[in-house]
């Protein structure tokens, strides 16, 4: 890829954006770059140009150590394509004890998501579904404790070949790469003089739309659109929130950049009706494209993809509580993800273009005094407690959406896929 001054500069106020506002990250915590996620064992070795500009700014901003997790997706591939079955049980382990340690210590976490979204779509399905197992166990272990507010984290995306080419099939590999990451750049809210300062408004706008609905103690959500009449109830004491979160010890980060959402956790036992997905969602590297789930009490009692469909099976059937939802969000169709009109492949990315809902884990912090609650209680009180989290989308400009009172009356928080309500 030809590099330009452009690129140098937007890149570098990116490293800042996520080291500002993503992770305000504090002067003396180390900082780990590329912990496990879902499908990877750590930061891709073509986002070394990215990692190179967060381990400057991490510095810069007085970071007392940066460490940097590696990976190669084609590692994973060969893995699949030439190992047992049986040694699909196998897992870095080390990499999550390393990345564990640095949560308890309260050091800052950043995951960069980018993969090729078909990586092991034409691979052996028992070989996937047993890696996909051992590898959500394991990310539960960290996730679990991130989730919990132990410390500061961030999942950001960077430009790879792979999932370039995927995402612009008509160019040439170089001009696919640079288009990626000029549409990154222009989706996170760089192309502006002081990203820190836009994104810090935009941060607090959402912040804003997040206490509304908190205020308005709704009982459950009702979204209308083609393919979709879905009605989700909200535990009593639920919580709505902005990719704005809170640590245990009162520092403020931002989970995810991009982020367009606010989100709360429904009550898992009051959802019912049908929902149709209208992005395809990448997990794991599997493509799952056009599905529809119905619910009946709060669980998925059907479940039919175009393409994909052992791949959802393998999400439903990770535990129990993988056919019930832990997160319903609202995005606005004029989301900047959105209206770039680009199909990213990558939930990050697409989540942030569009309502949506994710099958398995709610948060705790989504319900009033979660994290101290015993399980027994966290569930009875409606909390889904799985270990998988699976975002998929259903917004679009079609997509209206009600929040219903104590007293059956129905308001209006989205028309046609935007804001309904002003703050």
């Amino acid at each position: 890829m030809i590099l330009n001054i452009d690129f140098e500069r937007n890149l570098e106020k990116y490293a800042e954006v996520i080291v500002k506002v993503g992770l305000n990250l504090q002067s003396g915590q180390r900082l780990i770059i590329g912990a496990p996620f879902f499908g990877t064992d750590g930061t891709p070795v073509e986002a070394y140009q990215l990692v190179r500009r967060i381990t400057q700014a991490a510095y810069q901003a007085g970071a007392k150590y940066v460490g940097v997790n590696w990976d190669d997706e084609e590692l994973q591939r060969i893995r699949v394509s030439n190992a047992s079955l049986e040694s699909m049980c196998e897992f870095a382990e080390w990499k999550n004890r390393g990345a564990i340690e640095y949560v308890a210590n309260r050091d800052a976490i950043v995951m960069v998501l980018a993969q090729n979204p078909a990586l092991l779509s034409d691979l052996d399905s028992q070989k996937l579904q047993a890696k996909q197992k051992v590898e959500t166990e394991q990310f539960h272990k960290l996730f679990s404790k991130l989730a919990a507010g132990v410390t500061n984290w961030l999942v950001v995306g960077a430009a790879i070949t792979s999932w370039a080419t995927k995402v612009f099939p008509n160019l040439e590999q170089d001009e696919a790469k640079a288009r990626l990451w000029n549409t990154i750049f222009q989706v996170c809210r760089i192309n502006q003089d002081d990203p820190v300062a836009g994104w810090k408004r935009h941060v607090a706008d959402l912040n804003n739309r997040a206490d509304y609905l908190t205020s308005k103690r709704y009982t459950a959500l009702q979204f209308k659109s083609p393919g979709t009449d879905l009605t989700i109830g909200l535990p009593e004491d639920h919580l709505w929130h902005s990719g704005s979160l809170t640590t245990q010890n009162g520092l403020t980060f931002t989970a995810n950049i991009p982020t367009e959402e606010v989100f709360t956790m429904p009550h898992k036992q009051r959802i019912d009706g049908i929902v149709t997905s209208t992005k395809p969602l990448s997990y794991q590297g599997r493509l799952i494209e056009k599905f529809t789930l119905k619910f009946f009490k709060g669980r998925v009692v059907h479940a039919t993809a175009e393409n994909g469909q052992d791949a959802l099976n393998n999400i439903l059937s990770s535990d129990e509580a993988s056919r019930s939802l832990g997160e319903v969000s609202l995005v606005p169709h004029s989301s900047p993800i959105s209206q770039c009109g680009v199909l990213f492949y990558n939930s990050l990315f697409d989540e942030n273009a569009s309502d949506h809902l994710a099958l398995g884990n709610a948060y705790r912090f989504s319900i009033k005094n979660g994290e101290k609650m015993t399980a027994e209680k966290f569930a009875a009180a409606g909390g889904n407690e799985s270990m998988t989290h699976a975002d998929f989308m259903i917004g679009s400009n079609e997509m209206n959406v009600d929040g219903l009172t104590s007293n059956g009356t129905a308001e209006p928080i989205m028309r046609d896929g935007e804001w309904a309500f002003k703050v």
